[in-house]
């Protein structure tokens, strides 16, 4: 049955790019009682040694569907403020103002994880090296 979606594929372009949603849709057509992988393939314009390929690879676990999002709680705590590490309070005799550093702290959050590692960030951080770094503590 046809999904309603036309490609057009024009110029010299003779590969296509499949999702890794639409690679596991058609191996799954592979694997139903009675399919045949030659004809999977024609009715999809593959060629059967991909789809074979793609067959192993899901095998392998290569070719997984990724995670799905899921949602943590969270929690807000009410606590004071520590002191700031980097602000300098003036000794015995000295100006009373306090002297900050030149990044201030305001707006940190503390990240814990279901596997219980904590991770405290500031609003500076990189969100790609945000990420980076949850994904190796996820472990």
């Amino acid at each position: 049955m046809s999904s309603g979606r036309i490609e057009i594929i024009t110029g010299r372009e003779r590969r296509r790019r499949w999702s890794i949603e639409e690679k596991l849709r058609i191996v799954a057509e592979t694997e139903e009682a009675g399919a045949r992988v030659t004809e999977v393939a024609a009715r999809h314009g593959v060629y059967p040694g991909l789809l074979f390929t793609w067959r192993r690879q899901v095998r392998d676990g290569v070719l997984a569907a990724p995670p799905a999002a899921t949602f943590m709680p969270v929690r807000m705590l009410a606590t004071e403020p520590a002191p700031d590490p980097e602000v300098r309070y003036p000794a015995h005799g000295e100006r009373s103002t306090p002297v900050a550093a030149p990044y201030p702290r305001d707006g940190t959050i503390e990240i814990t994880l279901a596997n219980r590692c904590r991770l405290q960030v500031d609003q500076q951080i990189d969100a790609r090296a945000l990420r980076r770094i949850v994904g190796v503590l996820r472990g």
